[in-house]
């Protein structure tokens, strides 16, 4: 089995966000593939850990700004999108990038939205984001919100057979 991934999240001042320890399953046109098996556990910050119920494969793509979780069910959401900077490779287990606070979910009825407007707007101004990121991560989740709306890959049948790969449940540590 391939080394665990560590994925970093953090927000724009550089404070520790969400992090995790996941498996990778591959890489495709679209980007690199990583295994959460129920089990699998998630903290952000310093706070305690939170453990999935469900699986969930999540996709770091090769370019572009955001990240995308696809959720077994019957998590509350099938799609879920993080828009971020563009997220940065340091080898081959530890890849980081800033969250931007917008997120884009398509719900198990079909239904999609973008999320956490508020958060976004409040850290416009306490983190004093330059106008091209507000710019670009409102662009990437108007994108980002067509693309699952119209079931566009990754985000239809290309997710749903990488999901099919992870393993029911996380290897111990």
């Amino acid at each position: 089995m391939d080394p665990p991934v560590r994925v970093v999240y953090r927000k724009y001042d550089g404070s520790l966000h969400w992090h995790m320890m996941l498996y990778r399953l591959g890489s495709d046109e679209y980007g690199t593939w990583l295994s959460a098996p129920a089990g699998t556990q998630a903290r952000r910050g310093s706070e305690t850990p939170v453990t999935f119920r469900q699986s969930s494969v999540r996709l770091i793509p090769h370019s572009g700004p955001w990240t995308m979780n696809c959720h077994a069910s019957p998590a509350w959401a099938e799609i879920y999108i993080d828009v971020t900077t563009t997220p940065r490779w340091n080898g081959n287990s530890h890849v980081e990038m800033i969250d931007l606070d917008l997120d884009v979910v398509r719900f198990r009825d079909g239904s999609a939205e973008v999320l956490d407007l508020d958060e976004f707007a409040e850290h416009q101004v306490r983190f004093q984001y330059p106008p091209a990121v507000i710019m670009d991560a409102e662009q990437t989740a108007a994108r980002m919100l067509e693309a699952v709306t119209g079931r566009t890959e990754p985000f239809a049948q290309v997710c749903r057979r990488w999901l099919a790969q992870v393993p029911a449940e996380s290897p111990a540590p």
